[in-house]
């Protein structure tokens, strides 16, 4: 390995923070600076799970954790290859730009999870891009012989690259089947929330991980049980924690009235950017107080205060292929709340119903396997095509949730009512749902 890349990786890494995952987590004294910032210390305030904690109690940990972790990962990854021959086309520069970006790379999360994620918005990657450009960020990451611009761009995969073969190179290892990101994240979320199989051997996999230029990553054949391992806890997670219905409801409950205030123009997309999680309920707060009842949806989240899970279905069961679309969803819930009322003489309104789709969802099996020269879907005996196709299947799920107290004791006559009119509702058109 070059010394001055030994000296970006190894060298003044003299401050440490105790992680309850991975124990001491060494910074350098101007990584540490970028930590005591207003843009690092709002992670300190959004919960990495939002409201997961209330099916998981412990589930409290913060997003400027996670970003510890995903930096600490990404500095020993890093090692491993360059001791591996990635020190022939990495540069100094490059990888102190690349922890930097390790660091930053949630720095434009939106708070309470992922709730504002299908949003009309910038996505948050966009956003750390915009971060890490900014006066004071940019001249931090500059103290820490890192580039703002390749650190931005390497967060940003929107940003042209310009064929720049070693951000190219960094993007592939921030986003990818062993990504840091993930392998902390499914070990870190498994930890605080008490289950079992998200928990990963993260020594044994970076010993059989090379590095390739292009590729960015590959693994040695011993290695393809640890990637099935993590495929699978992936799925666990979602199908478990993730995609539990209670999280799913509240996180429902509070895209409703902001999708309902961008469409109709009394909230901006800037109102909602850069929120710690009490920012964002302060906001619901006023804008409830300010003649938006709606926001009383989200102000409900967050006190547990969740509707009910109606029914479910699987996305490819039903015609359903409008409600892939958050901007006309809110039609088919009025349609929906419509048919129901009238069928059951109940008091459902669009006020009082969501129906919830979770986005489209893949696994990310874009690895090479060194020793038996092919792609990871060609080399594995479980994780073929076909079960990738049926775990996406049974995990997006479409649920409806209503406000419980609207059709207490009349449980069976609701459900009967919404397996009648469901396929009537659903079959019009995305064209001709507005009118």
């Amino acid at each position: 390995m070059e010394n001055n890349i030994d000296t970006a990786l190894r060298g003044g890494f003299t401050e440490p923070i105790r992680d309850a995952l991975w124990g001491h987590i060494y910074l350098t004294p101007e990584l540490e600076k970028i930590t005591r910032t207003d843009v690092f210390v709002r992670l300190h305030r959004i919960a990495q799970l939002g409201p997961t904690s209330f099916c998981y109690p412990g589930a409290t940990h913060t997003r400027a954790a996670h970003s510890l972790g995903v930096y600490h990962l990404t500095r020993r990854l890093l090692s491993v290859l360059c001791d591996r021959g990635a020190s022939g086309w990495l540069s100094s520069t490059g990888i102190r730009s690349m922890l930097c970006a390790a660091l930053l790379h949630d720095a434009g999360h939106f708070p309470y999870a992922h709730s504002l994620k299908e949003l009309p918005l910038s996505t948050h990657e966009q956003l750390s891009g915009e971060l890490i450009l900014s006066p004071e960020l940019s001249s931090l990451i500059s103290g820490t012989g890192g580039d703002p611009s390749v650190c931005a761009a390497i967060v940003d995969g929107g940003i042209d690259a310009k064929g720049n073969s070693e951000i190219l190179f960094y993007r592939k290892l921030l986003s990818g089947c062993l990504d840091p990101d993930k392998l902390d994240y499914l070990n870190r979320d498994a930890r605080y929330c008490g289950v079992p199989y998200g928990a990963q051997d993260i020594d044994f996999i970076f010993s059989m991980l090379y590095p390739h230029k292009e590729r960015g990553l590959d693994i040695d054949q011993r290695g393809i049980s640890s990637v099935e391992a993590i495929l699978f806890s992936k799925y666990m997670m979602y199908r478990s924690v993730y995609w539990h219905h209670s999280v799913r409801c509240a996180t429902a409950m509070v895209k409703k009235p902001l999708l309902t205030g961008l469409i109709e123009g009394y909230l901006r997309p800037q109102d909602l950017y850069n929120l710690s999680d009490m920012g964002l309920f302060n906001l619901m707060s006023r804008m409830a107080g300010s003649g938006y009842p709606l926001f009383e949806l989200g102000l409900r989240a967050y006190s547990g205060r969740f509707f009910s899970l109606a029914g479910e279905f699987p996305f490819d069961s039903r015609p359903c292929v409008g409600l892939d679309d958050i901007i006309t969803r809110p039609f088919y819930e009025k349609r929906l709340a419509s048919a129901l009322s009238l069928e059951t003489g109940l008091d459902v309104n669009e006020t009082n119903l969501i129906i919830d789709v979770p986005e489209p969802f893949s696994f990310e099996t874009d690895l090479f396997i060194r020793g038996k020269n092919c792609p990871f879907n060609e080399s594995t005996s479980f994780f073929a095509g076909k079960t990738i196709e049926f775990c996406v299947k049974t995990l997006r799920v479409v649920r409806v949730f209503i406000d419980r107290p609207v059709y207490k004791g009349r449980e069976v006559l609701l459900s009967k009512a919404l397996d009648n009119v469901l396929d009537s509702v659903l079959s019009v058109p995305p064209a001709l749902i507005a009118c």
